[in-house]
Order: structure tokens, then sequence, then C-alpha cells
């Protein structure tokens, strides 16, 4: 058994949860334990953000990596944590009653409104009027 895998507290195929933060195991990317809970100026959560614009980056093998590490480092989850993973990843979310219970899928999104955005086409016969200068 190597040094890595006596240190790992958690792993998946992605990424590797050790004492002292979180590793990406193939590109060597690493989140120190002390930088997990780092927010943004309006709450949001600095790493699910950051992580969605990496193009190598699995969301859902992230996630589950650095709630693992949350739980295990003692973090507080909040409900600003699921809103900063719906928004990094291009969900529209919602902010969540109760951080630690679960939240469906539903509870998350928010259908759009297709036909609010909708403007009524212009009229075939009032369009060919207009071009013949009528």
């Amino acid at each position: 058994m190597s040094d890595v895998a006596e240190a790992e507290l958690f792993g998946n195929d992605d990424w590797s949860v050790q004492a002292d933060g979180i590793e990406h195991r193939d590109t060597g990317y690493f989140i120190a334990r002390a930088a997990l809970a780092t927010r943004r100026a309006e709450g949001l959560w600095d790493w699910p953000l950051q992580m969605a614009e990496k193009r190598w980056c699995r969301p859902s093998l992230f996630r589950e990596a650095f709630l693992v590490a949350l739980d295990r480092f003692g973090i507080p989850r909040d409900a600003e944590l699921i809103r900063s993973f719906a928004l990094g990843y291009g969900i529209r979310a919602v902010v969540s009653p109760a951080a630690e219970s679960f939240v469906t899928l539903a509870d998350m999104l928010q259908p759009r409104d297709v036909y609010a955005s909708v403007r009524p086409a212009a009229r075939p016969a009032a369009r060919l009027l207009s071009a013949a200068g009528a």
C-alpha cells in the first residue's frame, strides 16, 4: 500500500480527499483544506464556481469529493453551497430552505417560461405589402 493510498480519506475516479485537502488524480490540481470554504463577495462558494470553468472537471465526481471533504473537515454547508453548484454548472437555482436536508432536482430548478420572451411574429401578408411599397 502506497503513502498516497494510506493518506487518502476518500477517493473516486477523479479526486482524492486527503488530510490536507483534495487533489485531482490526473491533473494534480490541489485545493488546500484551509481554502475549501472560500466564499465570493456575494456569499457564493468559490470552488464550485471555479471548477465549473475547468473542462477536465466532471461535476458529479468533484461534487462528491468536495462534499465528503466538507464533512470530514467539519466545514458546515449552507444554502449558498447548493446555489453555487447550481449556478456554476449552468442551472438556475433557488435557495433551499434547509441546507442540511435532501434537496430534489425539482426544488433546485425553476422552469423557464418559454412564452414570456416570444414575440408574436409579424403577419406574412403585412410584410409582403410593406416590401412592395404599398
